[in-house]
């Protein structure tokens, strides 16, 4: 029922591009392991079949960033909650872009402007794996939501860069991230 693949196809990124939502894991060889739900319209693309970008904003912790840092390794999954069931998920190693460095300037243009920014992640494809998702419900987005987006903006962009120097700088396991000061 599953198949693996070297590179997307056509298909498989709109499929991508039609998820309201997907879900990253990654860990480092000790410390805790890290399953982080992202959604958000129109925060994640495909650079092209064997890279996937999407725009990380900022939250209570910063763990996705920290683990690629010191590992690398990841797995994006996407499932259909439609009734054309099916489960994605890609595998790679992925890399942080913060603001000023090269490949965010060339990528942040695809995203919608957004304060709470933090960074871009970027995942190099190795192999791709899909599967029925058969057991995974049916189920239909109401809404987004739009909390962190009004959080954001009663902060400002100082603010959101304040708060990332005093939360968003050391992982629960104690590893540096290297989220450098950014400048409003």
């Amino acid at each position: 029922m599953s198949e693996f693949f070297n590179a997307l196809s056509d298909d498989h990124i709109a499929f991508i591009h039609a998820q309201p939502m997907f879900f990253t894991a990654t860990a480092c060889a000790e410390g805790r392991i890290n399953l982080s739900p992202k959604g958000g319209d129109g925060l994640h693309r495909v650079i092209n079949h064997n890279l996937f970008c999407y725009l990380d904003l900022t939250g209570s912790g910063n763990e996705t960033s920290a683990h690629l840092t010191h590992d690398g390794r990841i797995t994006v999954m996407f499932n259909s909650f439609t009734r054309n069931a099916m489960i994605m998920r890609l595998y790679g190693h992925g890399r942080t872009a913060t603001s000023g460095s090269p490949e965010f300037e060339k990528y942040i243009s695809l995203f919608p402007d957004n304060v709470g920014t933090r960074q871009l992640m970027l995942v190099d494809i190795d192999q791709m794996q899909t599967s029925c998702g058969y057991a995974v419900p049916h189920m239909e987005i109401s809404s987004h939501r739009d909390a962190l987006d009004r959080w954001a903006e009663s902060k400002g962009r100082e603010g959101v860069l304040d708060y990332q120097q005093e939360i968003n700088l050391i992982s629960i396991d104690g590893l540096e991230i290297g989220l450098a000061k950014q400048t409003p």
